[in-house]
């Protein structure tokens, strides 16, 4: 009877696993990859960034924007989210030498009542910004020479109306190496890219804030940030609120033209997710049903190696363990990240962020989640 179990979970976990692969490796196929421009971008284009207490990481950035290619009629525009460090004066030492980079102070403190402090930012961006092209970035990504141009090329070629090229993710401690390279692989793995752009399901999303390229009627016709105002995670939000008025909108593999290191050591990485992944499944009810399912296909077959019973159990765990790294690694060859020895320990990577996404919900139940200085509402 126990071996029976055991090989029913062992198939169930390896047929998972595999599938899972299998649309990994179409995926890299079918991704969009912005490479480079092809010439100037006749529209304007306006570079809009919310930024509050980025002293420490904002000039390398500005550098970065201010040295774009291809874009002859642009706009910078930097938000500064009431910092309390030298974050605006950077800013305005910057615009005092480029007059194509304007500085807004955002003076009050707490945004209204039903925004996240970072919607409201990009909302009062969009108000100011007079571009066709709206390009959200965050202060902490660093951009080739031609990532704007090229990303506004594909959005326009390919006929979108949003384009989210996810930045090649720098992870140097053990644990950023754990888990930042979920961001890529949850959607490279788990979403068939073509449904993506074409059908209106809100589960059939990924966006990065960190970089995005939206047409402006297209944004402001869907209500932009304002109809994602609580949204934590409010990109993913912002293309399903698109896709719902009938636009198209898709992910791309941003690696070759801008990367970021989103966190830097253990408290800040946790303390980054742990705000936001209570909203990533809907409810505490999907938070279980994903968690469970992606412990049941990438925990599971190394248990079985160690633990099985017999010989097809541990072969089973064998197969799926294979799977799962190999999924792993198509993405990590793809996006520019560390492949080995990282990849073999994928069922670590999803044992954390099952203990984040708990840790999340206790943080959300109990009033007690923050981000940059500013609580998250229950």
């Amino acid at each position: 009877m126990l071996r029976r179990a055991t090989h029913s979970v062992g198939m169930a976990a390896l047929t998972l696993a595999a599938a899972a692969c299998a649309q990994t490796i179409r995926n890299r196929r079918l991704v969009r990859t912005p490479l480079k421009s092809h010439g100037p971008i006749a529209e304007k284009v306006s570079v809009l960034m919310p930024a509050r207490n980025e002293e420490g990481r904002i000039r390398p950035t500005l550098e970065d924007l201010l040295q774009q290619i291809d874009l002859p009629h642009v706009e910078f525009l930097v938000l500064n989210d009431a910092s309390t460090d030298h974050t605006a004066a950077i800013v305005q030492s910057y615009a005092m030498r480029d007059s194509r980079l304007s500085l807004i102070e955002g003076v009050d403190e707490a945004p209204p009542p039903g925004w996240l402090g970072k919607n409201w930012a990009c909302h009062r961006l969009s108000q100011r910004a007079t571009g066709s092209v709206l390009v959200f970035v965050d202060a902490d990504v660093r951009f080739r020479p031609h990532a704007i141009a090229a990303s506004i090329q594909m959005l326009r070629d390919q006929s979108l109306d949003l384009l989210s090229p996810y930045p090649q993710m720098i992870a140097e401690t053990w644990l950023e190496r754990i888990v930042q390279p979920l961001v890529v692989w949850s959607w490279m793995s788990l979403l068939p890219l073509d449904a993506v752009e074409t059908k209106p399901y809100a589960s059939l999303a990924a966006a990065n804030g960190q970089f995005i390229a939206a047409d402006a009627r297209a944004y402001r016709v869907s209500g932009g940030h304002r109809g994602v105002a609580a949204n934590v995670i409010e990109d993913v939000g912002l293309l399903r609120l698109m896709k719902r008025h009938g636009f198209k909108g898709a992910p791309a593999n941003g690696a070759y033209i801008a990367s970021c290191r989103m966190y830097e050591g253990r408290s800040q990485l946790w303390s980054g997710y742990t705000k936001s992944l209570w909203s990533a499944f809907g409810s505490p009810a999907g938070s279980v049903a994903v968690v469970s399912l992606l412990s049941l296909t990438y925990i599971t077959p190394p248990l079985l190696i160690l633990l099985g019973p017999d010989r097809l159990s541990r072969t089973l765990g064998v197969l799926g363990y294979a799977a799962g790294v190999t999924a792993r690694t198509t993405v990590a060859s793809a996006t520019h990240e560390k492949t080995w020895p990282d990849a073999l320990a994928h069922p670590v990577s999803i044992a954390v962020l099952t203990a984040m996404t708990a840790m999340s919900w206790r943080g959300r139940r109990a009033g007690t989640l923050r981000w940059r200085g500013r609580p998250i509402s229950r």
